[in-house]
């Protein structure tokens, strides 16, 4: 089968014949129809876990998939051949279920649900990582009713989200993001934009509330720009990131809680995110299709705003 694979860690990716994947005892194989591009994959490509998961090489990229299972391994009885079903496969060693690819074999207990009916399959292969990822930030974050709420990185996969969920959760939300993307935002319930192209964001945030605010949700900063942003935050509000830079003790020091958020996807988170996506609750951001074989000609990281989904 065809794949995007690295030979080594920080190699240029590269679409590649591999031997085709077989399921094992208790495994599903997954015909692969949509697979979410997230800025995760190329981390794990470049060797950020290498200390903490191995790999195998080639290591075929890629978490998250909508797919179709085709067959499935002796014990292997949750899903039935025929189903649609999405999810993440983080899985060790790295590669093994990589799902830039035409097919990959899993275990059928992996971070696995089937696609409801009325959610289509490339909307489903974006709501794995940005979709549980955001829906747990927001429930961390939380309570927000009320709250005075600023979200950096506003406009990508996860942002996207967690700005609607924010807002429904009844914060007052202001956006940080380009100036040609805040109708979108505005759209999803934010009530403020902050463009951070046309300056520093903690003064413009300073001066329309110089009395601070309620919770930082930032998904795109250093720690440096973290660390400026969470001076915003007042006596009680919590400062939360997706970088994990956030120096605990020093926010801990002014009492403001510190999260160095992770998140924790099961097959039940992904079944509430696409239950809100079909019920209307929530909207996927915008999506951007591309063919297998032009994954290699991406820039190194992944889209900013949106979601870019590989379809075959």
């Amino acid at each position: 089968m065809r794949a995007i694979t690295v030979s080594h860690y920080g190699a240029p990716p590269a679409l590649t014949e591999v031997p085709d994947p077989q399921p094992g005892p208790g495994q599903v194989l997954i015909k692969v129809k949509a697979a979410g591009i997230n800025p995760m994959d190329r981390h794990a490509a470049d060797g950020a876990w290498k200390a903490t998961m191995p790999a195998i090489f080639p290591m075929i990229l890629g978490f998250d998939l909508a797919g179709v299972v085709e067959a499935a391994g002796e014990g292997a009885g949750k899903f039935s051949v025929g189903e649609e079903v999405y999810g993440q496969l983080k899985i060790a060693p790295l590669g093994s279920a990589g799902t830039y690819a035409e097919y990959v074999a899993v275990t059928e207990d992996a971070p696995l649900a089937r696609i409801p009916r009325g959610l289509d399959r490339t909307v489903a292969a974006a709501l794995p990582t940005a979709g549980v990822a955001a829906l747990q930030v927001a429930e961390t974050a939380g309570p927000l009713a009320g709250k005075t709420v600023l979200i950096v990185g506003a406009a990508g996969g996860i942002g996207s989200f967690v700005t609607q969920l924010a807002a429904n959760a009844g914060g007052h939300l202001i956006a940080v993001v380009r100036a040609d993307v805040s109708e979108r935002m505005r759209a999803y319930g934010a009530a403020e934009m902050v463009d951070h192209t046309a300056g520093p964001v903690p003064d413009s945030v300073r001066r329309a509330h110089p009395d601070g605010i309620d919770v930082l949700i930032d998904l795109a900063s250093d720690a440096e720009a973290f660390a400026a942003l969470a001076s915003l935050v007042r006596a009680g509000g919590t400062a939360l990131t997706t970088r994990y830079v956030a120096d605990r003790q020093a926010l801990a020091s002014r009492k403001v809680a510190g999260v160095n958020f992770a998140v924790d996807m099961s097959s039940r988170s992904l079944e509430r995110v696409a239950d809100a996506v079909v019920a209307g609750k929530i909207v996927a951001p915008p999506i951007t299709l591309i063919k297998l074989d032009d994954v290699p000609t991406l820039d190194a990281k992944a889209p900013s705003e949106g979601k870019t989904i590989i379809i075959p």
